[in-house]
């Protein structure tokens, strides 16, 4: 007599899920205290943190300022329809300038970077990870947690704000460029409306609070990075992780955010 294979039942399969992801967290939160006291003892790694800067900023750019100017473009055809519909259309610079600058170019650029960055920083550790540098570095007497995702989560904190402003300034210039091939208006006269009745506290607070986008990208990703497992698949798994929670955690975190500096800035 043949015998089926044994299921197992739905309900246990839920407190092992809930258990993991009760341990994943606990040991995120090990290793970020790790980093942070890795990161406050000497001797820090500038070169590394240097070209680390390059290669998760100048190389982002690129594709940060296509998303900021196709997101100036689709608000300016969407924000025109709008107000023309309501007899606003004197507000369209102002639309695009406020939508562009507190919000859409801040969660472009996170999710852009989170995608680019998150999977190359997961994928460089993962494989740094299965074939044993990692434990070769640290046998040579340098900790890794320094060298390796101490400088990335850095690069990713200073980088996100200064990638932020060049997907707002290409924003504004593609939607000024959308508005004036529909009805002409300088650029001028484009930005004074736009930045009128406008001051720092309304765009500084969202684009310094990519510095957390960037801090939860690096550490998510050197996080899955370092502790994969498996081989090749690992490494695969590690990339897909990262870009999947850190992208997670950035909407999450704007969510947070964007009602925090209500308060702080209303």
């Amino acid at each position: 007599m043949s015998s089926t294979p044994s299921i197992a039942p739905s309900n246990q399969i839920k407190p092992n899920l809930i258990w993991g992801t009760f341990e994943w967290f606990g040991e995120l939160g090990i290793f970020v205290w790790q980093v942070l006291r890795a990161a406050a003892t000497p001797p820090f790694q500038i070169a590394e943190f240097i070209r680390q800067l390059d290669e998760i900023g100048a190389k982002s750019l690129p594709l940060v300022a296509l998303a900021g100017s196709a997101v100036g473009v689709v608000l300016a055809l969407e924000a025109r329809y709008s107000l023309v519909r309501f007899g606003a259309k004197s507000l369209l610079p102002s639309a695009i300038v406020f939508a562009v600058v507190t919000e859409m170019s801040p969660i472009m650029t996170g999710l852009v970077v989170s995608g680019r960055v998150g999977a190359g920083i997961g994928a460089e550790l993962a494989a740094m990870k299965v074939t044993e540098q990692i434990d070769a570095i640290e046998a040579s007497a340098v900790d890794p947690r320094k060298l390796l995702a101490v400088t990335r989560i850095a690069a990713c904190i200073v980088a996100l704000p200064l990638l932020t402003l060049a997907s707002s300034f290409c924003g504004v210039v593609m939607g000024w460029v959308a508005s004036t091939l529909v009805e002409p208006i300088s650029i001028v006269r484009f930005i004074n409306t736009g930045f009128k009745g406008a001051g720092f506290k309304d765009f500084l607070p969202p684009t310094f609070k990519t510095c957390v986008y960037g801090m939860i990208i690096g550490t998510v990703a050197s996080f899955q990075g370092m502790r994969a497992k498996g081989g090749a698949e690992g490494v695969g798994s590690a990339a897909t992780t990262s870009v999947v929670l850190s992208s997670l955690f950035v909407i999450l975190a704007d969510v947070i955010l964007v009602k925090v500096i209500l308060l702080l800035f209303p």
